[in-house]
């Protein structure tokens, strides 16, 4: 019988949980670098960041097995975490009011009618 809050189980469920929130970090961010109100600094670290990616110069130097990639892996989301945090609140409520459930911007005119049935 598998025990569920062994170590590896645990650190599976972080893992695959930490992903989806890192792709939902990566979309606000692209959105809000093409948005008028975020500020320069803010723009500024976005584009630091995968330059981070691609330096010679980390942390941990890459050559080193294993951290050095490691470090990567965890730079990275952490940053991308701390401008995310750092963003507007405009820039961040537009895109929830966007994707509101009550929200009818984009579907067309609304038909204020009753339907009949026969």
């Amino acid at each position: 019988m598998k025990n569920p809050f062994s170590p590896l189980a645990l650190l599976g469920r972080f893992t695959i949980g930490r992903f989806f929130i890192f792709r939902k970090e990566l979309m606000i961010l692209w959105k809000a670098f093409r948005h008028a109100e975020t500020p320069f600094y803010l723009k500024a670290a976005m584009l630091l960041v995968p330059l981070y990616l691609v330096s010679p110069i980390d942390i941990i130097p890459d050559f080193i097995p294993f951290l050095g990639i490691m470090d990567d892996f965890v730079v990275v989301p952490l940053l991308m975490s701390w401008i995310v945090s750092r963003l507007p609140l405009d820039v961040t409520a537009q895109r929830a009011y966007a994707h509101a459930p009550g929200n009818r911007r984009g579907y067309g005119q609304t038909i204020d009618g009753q339907a009949r049935r026969r």
